[in-house]
């Protein structure tokens, strides 16, 4: 089964997705509303990495285990019995199951999580690594690397014996090379070469466990890919138009001042004590910008669609959010899909986090005993669709909760699947 009109929640970043595929639900409801937020609570200064895992660690410690908002379906998997076993190469694995016994290690020097585990308690990672060899985290080692560890880590580590009721592999490419180099590069279709050698392996050890044939298999990324046209650096015209803006907030921060967290191919603004006039004004200057797409806030401005009309207002929502502008024109290595984007990387590189069909629209196939071999999708899927298919096809009632649906049309055994309706949206300028 298939998918040609898949779809990631936005903001269309990777910790966005990654939560909107564990819990089946959208961020107004599961608690995380881009890559980078500002949690006062876990850090009362400067916007925090969600998935980072001393955030997580944080976030649940300040909120009572609810870092976020809801169960994911792996916790109720485990909670049901199963066994998992769950490899990352990106921390976001772990916001799938945060309570298990996770290993994680970053590249020697940097803050940057590149293998992540569990179950996996000490003992058993100096047994892994006795099998695998050293985990790649020296500066040198290259995503490729790292993903044919990870990979191999499944496979020869957790599978040693036989194979759990549910894995997860979350690898880091084409994500990397993308960014580094562009859709299209000569970088990025190796790094997707390389990807497929690594679901090769995956496939070729369900073959060796005579397992293939009564697994389930999804392969899903977690967003689309544009081109940068222009880098912004979205700060420094704030201050020149008269804002006080900045990445952190002073010790002696006033109403009013702005603390602005870049996310690609989005920015959300968080103004000091939720100032109407500051807000408004920074609104109406936007507005006139020449790099703006959409723009969402937390209060009802004209001109703007609300936050909760598209289910990102949570608790700690900003202000406002901002997507930027993106066109359907062709990069250097002729791959359509240009956008603006924020200061953090430059132009002729890649990014994502845009409402851009080349962002919204990611990949999602699926095979196995439970589905009709060449079947497509006739209704638009999404992410938040994964987790409630997952949970139907190991019988539980978890997923009647969930946004998403089950996928049941792309399923044997299974009726035509849940029908979704339609919804409209009115703005002051239209209905859609």
């Amino acid at each position: 089964m298939s998918s040609c009109n898949h779809h990631s929640v936005y903001p269309t970043a990777t910790d966005v997705n990654g939560v909107a595929l564990a819990t089946g639900c959208y961020p107004n409801r599961n608690g995380l509303a881009a890559n980078l937020e500002f949690r006062p609570a876990i850090n009362p200064r400067q916007p925090i990495d969600m998935g980072d895992p001393d955030s997580i660690k944080r976030g649940d410690e300040v909120s009572d285990g609810k870092y976020l908002g809801l169960p994911t379906f792996v916790e109720s998997l485990r909670a049901a019995g199963k066994k998992v076993a769950l490899v990352g190469v990106k921390s976001v694995a772990i916001l799938f199951d945060r309570h298990n016994d996770w290993t994680y290690v970053r590249i020697r020097g940097k803050p940057l999580t590149i293998f992540a585990a569990a179950p996996l308690a000490p003992s058993a990672r100096e047994e892994m690594i006795n099998v695998l060899g050293p985990i790649p985290d020296d500066p040198g080692a290259n995503s490729m690397q790292r993903n044919h560890f990870a990979t191999r880590a499944l496979t020869e580590f957790f599978w040693r014996d036989s194979v759990p009721d549910f894995s997860l592999l979350w690898l880091s490419e084409p994500d990397l090379a993308e960014h580094n180099f562009a859709p299209g590069s000569p970088e990025a279709i190796a790094a997707i070469k390389a990807v497929d050698d690594d679901l090769a392996m995956v496939l070729s050890a369900l073959e060796k466990k005579k397992a293939r044939d009564s697994t389930d298999i999804f392969v899903v990324s977690d967003h689309g890919f544009s081109t940068i046209r222009r880098s912004i650096d979205v700060v420094a015209l704030l201050n020149k138009a008269g804002f006080r803006a900045a990445k952190e907030f002073s010790d002696k921060s006033n109403p009013g001042d702005i603390l602005v967290a870049g996310n690609g191919g989005s920015v959300l603004f968080y103004v000091r004590d939720h100032d109407r006039k500051t807000t408004q004004r920074l609104v109406d200057w936007l507005e006139k910008s020449d790099f703006v797409g959409m723009l969402f806030t937390r209060d009802k401005i004209g001109g703007t669609v609300s936050l909760d009309q598209i289910q990102i207002d949570t608790p700690d929502g900003a202000d406002v959010v901002m997507a930027f502008r993106s066109s359907e024109e062709k990069n250097q290595f002729g791959v359509a899909g240009m956008i603006d984007a924020d200061w953090n990387r430059k132009a002729g590189e890649g990014t994502h986090a845009t409402l851009s069909r080349f962002d919204v629209n990611n990949t999602f196939v699926a095979a196995g005993p439970d589905f009709r071999r060449g079947s497509e999708a006739w209704e638009p899927t999404g992410n938040i669709d994964i987790a409630p298919t997952i949970l139907a096809i190991f019988g539980t009632n978890a997923s009647k909760s969930m946004d998403g649906r089950r996928l049941d049309n792309g399923m044997d055994g299974r009726s035509e699947g849940q029908r979704i309706g339609g919804r409209a949206l009115d703005v002051d300028y239209g209905t859609w």
